[in-house]
């Protein structure tokens, strides 16, 4: 519940013990409750000599628990009284998650404060962009680190357990088989894994062709060759609709860019024996609706995506 009526004052405020004039003496020991207490300074004292407010340096001066006027007293004189202000710019201990992260920043971007075996705040180390933070073990305080070359930074995956179909005569993109990275640099790489779980066709003598892209750039296909098709990989066909072929492939990708990067297949399916186009499956074989049993099983793909510092 916030605090209700005037908002307290933050210090440490003290009224010393009455101080007895001595004639021909200008220096007072200070104390509380008996006890020697020293100032945070002159300028954090009230001190009141026979009625009047003293300027502080010019007129007093302390040191340790000693107050010293400028000139001696003399009987007859009176220090009213002398009050401590504490610290005035000190804040207190705030309580327990009070603080925000932005009453917690330090520096520029990038700053990170390092501290000591004990607790306490010994510097600010900066760091930059394509660096991560490390330590050197208990008590040693943190140090960004310049990322070396080939070290991954990210690791982002798509999986898919369900299946999908296609009985597209031309590339069109295969359901799910879709994944985001954001490169933290543009002399990143990205390495791309694909597993597929399995293609099924119909009557098993249809051919998947595949492609990988990345945006809408068909990446790591075949060499241009008259009217052959280009693409990264493709299944063959099996001698029935009971099985699936597995496929895996892999390539490293220079994208060049820190924005963010989709990849993804393309596919279509054709009849391996030139005759009508069948139906091409991913997950599942191509007799799975022939019968519920064993043999016609199911499968998951995957696309992984690694960023590699370069």
């Amino acid at each position: 519940m916030a605090y209700i009526g005037k908002e307290p004052i933050v210090g440490n405020f003290q009224k010393c013990d009455a101080i007895s004039v001595v004639n021909g003496q200008a220096a007072y020991t200070l104390q509380v409750s008996s006890t020697n207490v020293v100032p945070e300074s002159a300028n954090h004292m009230l001190v009141s000599l026979n009625g009047v407010l003293q300027a502080p340096v010019t007129s007093f001066t302390v040191s340790s628990s000693t107050l010293t006027f400028a000139s001696n007293l003399a009987t007859g004189d009176v220090i009213d009284f002398v009050i401590l202000l504490g610290n005035v710019l000190d804040i207190g201990v705030p309580s327990d998650d009070s603080v925000t992260l932005a009453k917690m920043a330090s520096g520029t971007d990038g700053n990170i404060i390092s501290y000591d075996a004990s607790g306490d705040p010994v510097a600010i180390a900066t760091g930059n962009d394509g660096q991560v933070l490390t330590s050197a073990g208990a008590g040693a305080p943190p140090a960004f680190e310049t990322l070396s070359a080939g070290k991954i930074l990210q690791v982002v995956q798509t999986h898919k357990s369900d299946t999908t179909s296609t009985t597209s005569e031309s590339f069109e993109d295969m359901s799910g088989m879709t994944v985001d990275i954001t490169p933290a640099a543009t002399s990143s790489k990205i390495l791309v894994l694909i597993s597929l779980g399995g293609i099924g066709s119909a009557v098993g003598v249809s051919t998947q062709t595949i492609k990988l892209v990345r945006e809408s750039t068909s990446i790591s296909i075949g060499d241009a060759a008259s009217s052959r098709t280009r693409t990264s990989f493709s299944t063959g066909p099996r001698g029935d609709g009971n099985h699936m072929t597995n496929a895996h492939y892999s390539y490293l990708d220079s994208p060049s860019s820190t924005s963010e990067q989709t990849y993804k297949l393309q596919w279509f399916t054709q009849n391996a024996s030139g005759g009508t186009t069948k139906t091409g499956y991913l997950n599942r074989t191509g007799g799975d609706s022939d019968d519920d049993n064993a043999p016609y099983s199911r499968g998951a793909s995957s696309i992984i995506v690694m960023e590699i510092g370069a």
